[in-house]
C-alpha cells in the first residue's frame, strides 16, 4: 500500500482533503509541515471549541492510496472540483504491511479492575497468573476486532458490579458483548448459565473465542438467535441512545426479582437513560468514573 504526500497553503488544505476523498482517497490526514521546527504553529481554541484557525501555513497532506490507484490521475481528478489548479510538490512512499488492530492492541497491558480481577491481553499471556489469589479471578482476553479491550471506564463499572454485587449462581445476559469480557468474569466470579447477545459476528465469534480460552461456558449468539426466557441480571455496556431504544426488550429480559445493569452512559445522560427504563424498573446510579456511569436497578 502507497500514500500520497503533498504539500499545500492553509487556505487549501481542507477543500483539498474533502476533493480528494470524493475522488477516490481511503483516507487523508493533514499535518504542520513545519513540526518539530522553529517555525512550527499550534493551533489552539478555547476549551470545549473548535480552533479559529482549521490549518497551518504550510500543510502536509497524507493520502492513503487504494491499490492500482494511479496518484497523478487521482490529483488530475481532485484539482477539477477547486478554484486553485497550481500544480502541487508531491511524491509517494510505501506504507509497510502490518496488522493495524494487532499493532494498536498491543498498547494496552494487563490491566487489574478493583480488587478482585485481572485482565491479561493474549499478547501477554506469558504474565497470565497460574493460579490467582483466593477470591480473585484472571481473564486472558484476545479482543480481534470486537469492543473490549477491558481499559474504558464503562467496562471497569461493570466488572466492578459484577464482583460486588452478582448473586451465586445466577443467570446472566450480556447484551453487546463484544469481546466477551463481562460475560466471561461473572462466570468466573461464580454465575450459573451466562449468555452473551452482539449484532456484529465477529463480536460473537470472539465471545466464543475467549470463552475457549478460559475454559468456561458462555453462549454466544446474534440477536435473532436469542430464544425467549428471563434472566436474573441483564447487563449491557453500550451507548446511551441503543440503551433508550432497547429499553422495552432489555427490562423484558429481566425476571420479577432481577437485576439490570447499564452502562455506556455519560453522567449528563444518566437521568434520561433512567427515565426510559422507569415503565418497568427504578434505575439509579450505582457508581461514577471519568464522567461515565453506571446504572442498577431491581425488578419488582
Amino acid at each position: 500500500m502507497r500514500e500520497l504526500v503533498l504539500l499545500c497553503p492553509g487556505a487549501l488544505a481542507e477543500p483539498l482533503s474533502d476533493a480528494l476523498l470524493e475522488c477516490g482517497a481511503l483516507s487523508v490526514s493533514v499535518e504542520d509541515a513545519d513540526s518539530d521546527t522553529d517555525d512550527e504553529q499550534p493551533l489552539f481554541g478555547e476549551p470545549g471549541s473548535e480552533p479559529n484557525t482549521q490549518a497551518w501555513s504550510r500543510n502536509r497532506v497524507i493520502v492513503l492510496l487504494a491499490d492500482g490507484t494511479d496518484p497523478e490521475q487521482l490529483l488530475a481528478a481532485a484539482r477539477l472540483d477547486l478554484d486553485n489548479t497550481a500544480e502541487l510538490p508531491w511524491h509517494l512512499r510505501q506504507v509497510p504491511d502490518a496488522d493495524w488492530v494487532r499493532l494498536t492492541q498491543s498498547q494496552f497491558g494487563p490491566i487489574t479492575v478493583g480488587t478482585r480481577i485481572l485482565i491479561v491481553p493474549s499478547w501477554h499471556a506469558d504474565q497470565m497468573p497460574l493460579a490467582p489469589e483466593p477470591r480473585r479471578i484472571a481473564i486472558q482476553l484476545d479482543p480481534g476486532l470486537a469492543f473490549g479491550t477491558g481499559s474504558h471506564p464503562t467496562t471497569h463499572l461493570c466488572l466492578e458490579w459484577l464482583a460486588d454485587e452478582l448473586p451465586e449462581g445466577a443467570t446472566l445476559l450480556d447484551y453487546g458483548c463484544g469481546s466477551g469480557i463481562l460475560a466471561i468474569a461473572a462466570v468466573l466470579l461464580g454465575a450459573g448459565q451466562v449468555t452473551g447477545v452482539d449484532i456484529d459476528e465477529q463480536a460473537v465469534q470472539a465471545t466464543r473465542d475467549n470463552a475457549q480460552t478460559n475454559n468456561v461456558e458462555v453462549q454466544s449468539m446474534l440477536p435473532d438467535d436469542l430464544s425467549g426466557g428471563h434472566f436474573d441480571v441483564v447487563v449491557a455496556n453500550i451507548l446511551s441512545n441503543p440503551l433508550k431504544v432497547l429499553a422495552p426488550m432489555l427490562a423484558g429480559r429481566v425476571r420479577s426479582g432481577g437485576q439490570l445493569i447499564l452502562s455506556g452512559v455519560l453522567e449528563r445522560q444518566a437521568q434520561e437513560v433512567a427515565a426510559a427504563y422507569a415503565p418497568w424498573l427504578l434505575l439509579t446510579v450505582w457508581q461514577t468514573r471519568d464522567g461515565w456511569v453506571c446504572l442498577a436497578g431491581k425488578k419488582p
